[in-house]
């Protein structure tokens, strides 16, 4: 099925209501109907291949771009702006696009213009008058719709391929585990380049026809004076987002209201936080579970189904089964080890990596998620760690040996080994150990700065600390384990 085709049937069903709230303006179902049409014909007088890409703050612009993409048949690709330069543009260069559609306040605030064959605003775009017509192109499921890098084991992104298929099928799966009404009013503030905000904050809504307000940055005392305006029922965020909301120092539960089912998703939940919520804010969150490569959503826990620390069962027509990391025996309930999982919405593979793809599949099928975690009798998942070096900062995926390669290039540095360390509001943070180069002396001012220059704000190390010699393995690798123990 289409992605693109059930979200066109409902904007041209009730073409008045207003379909987008976000920073700038409203938007009624007919304006993302016919700007995505203006948009489309753009697209199709320059694009020549057949991915696009789409760097925009979370918005209404971001979903006219994506309709008027998938009406002509093309590839999404959704943008991370917060990549430093060199990264966004390894992006863009793999996924072969000729074109990205932007806005200008979004290359403002990024300080540098991608290099592409063409760069569309939406400001060139004439939205006035009426479009050429335009007869939206038909997907196979196995169509690829969507392009969604994420970080590889090397420290460079991996394309995720999500199919129209894939999506569409997440999409129903959500529906069919929650009750999402055409009056509901959900609220978020969720990147739209990552698979939550994709999926959950962006095409669930615009498929139901209810109502979603957006806002392009996460100011805690703005999230609740948009709640409150809106009368939002729904509210989609991270954990480390609930953690923030917390310091809004007028809310209270009244603000909070109207909303009936608050989802927490992208990184693991803490107690405190939950806890916190629950006492001040007298909501309850429910916390779920997925991967970019599960497009994304792949575990709830609801409101009348809610078990603490868990995120719940698996959607609709998907098959999960924890396996023992050494032997791969399928384990029974209450023991832990890989989660894995099989679906309609699991990715096709790794875009332009054959043999990443194969690894990332079992013999039988199931996808091989790198998580660790235990189902209890009732089929309720529990993650309890991760198998993977991966560290999870704000919702973002971040792997040490990036971060390390960074600081080995640091004339002082001779040696490094980067762990995370958990903090209440970003989930986790990147903390370095470092071995110094004989000669040289230690000042973590100008490392910072190094690092601050090369790497993403968010993959910059919190703390730095001198070793004289970093615990290391028989082939010479930094042994991460007992660099945790030291802290």
């Amino acid at each position: 099925m289409s992605v693109h085709w059930p979200i066109l049937r409902s904007l041209a069903l009730s073409p008045r209501r207003i379909a987008v709230v976000d920073d700038r303006r409203s938007y009624r179902a007919i304006d993302i109907l016919v700007g995505a049409m203006h948009v489309a014909a753009a697209i199709k007088a320059k694009c020549d291949t057949p991915t696009l890409g789409i760097m925009t703050p979370t918005s209404g612009a971001f979903p006219i771009i994506a309709l008027a993409a998938w009406m002509l048949g093309k590839t999404i690709v959704p943008l991370n702006y917060l990549l430093k330069q060199d990264e966004l543009q390894y992006v863009v260069d793999n996924c072969e696009t000729d074109m990205i559609v932007t806005v200008q306040p979004m290359l403002d605030a990024i300080g540098y213009t991608p290099r592409v064959k063409t760069l569309l605003r939406l400001e060139d775009v004439g939205f006035t008058g009426v479009p050429d017509p335009i007869i939206p192109a038909l997907a196979a499921d196995d169509d690829l719709a969507v392009l969604l890098y994420t970080s590889g084991t090397s420290g460079r992104p991996k394309g995720v391929m999500l199919t129209h298929g894939n999506i569409s099928a997440n999409i129903e799966q959500i529906l069919e585990a929650v009750a999402i009404r055409k009056t509901d009013v959900m609220l978020g503030v969720l990147p739209q380049f990552h698979s939550f905000g994709l999926t959950v904050l962006t095409l669930v809504p615009l498929t139901v026809g209810l109502k979603v307000v957006y806002t392009a940055r996460f100011v805690p005392s703005k999230l609740v004076k948009l709640m409150r305006e809106h009368g939002a029922t729904v509210y989609v965020a991270i954990a480390s987002m609930w953690s923030a909301m917390l310091t809004a120092k007028n809310a209270d539960p009244e603000d909070f209201a109207s909303l009936r089912l608050a989802l927490s998703g992208g990184e693991p939940l803490p107690d405190a936080t939950a806890d916190r919520v629950k006492e001040r804010f007298g909501v309850r969150i429910n916390e779920g579970y997925g991967l970019t490569e599960t497009a994304p959503v792949t575990n709830l826990c609801q409101p009348h189904h809610h078990k603490r620390h868990s995120v719940g069962p698996a959607m609709p027509r998907m098959v999960e089964r924890i396996v023992d990391i050494n032997t791969g025996i399928v384990l029974g309930p209450g023991e832990d080890g890989e989660i894995q999982m099989q679906g309609p919405n699991v990715m096709r593979g790794y875009y332009k990596l054959p043999e990443e793809s194969a690894a990332a599949f079992t013999p039988d099928g199931f996808f091989k998620s790198g998580d660790i975690g235990r189902l209890d009798d009732d089929g309720f998942l529990y993650i309890t760690g991760r198998l993977k070096e991966m560290l999870i900062i704000g919702g973002e995926n971040v792997f040490p040996r990036e971060i390390e390669e960074v600081l080995n290039a640091h004339e002082s540095v001779a040696a490094s080994g980067v762990i995370g360390i958990s903090d209440p509001i970003r989930g986790e943070l990147p903390m370095a150990f470092i071995e110094l180069r004989e000669g040289h002396t230690f000042d973590q001012g100008a490392i910072s700065t190094w690092c601050r220059e090369r790497l993403a704000g968010y993959k910059v190390p919190k703390e730095i600390r001198v070793l004289e010699s970093l615990p290391k393995n028989a082939t010479g690798k930094v042994v991460r384990r007992e660099l945790k123990n030291m802290v």
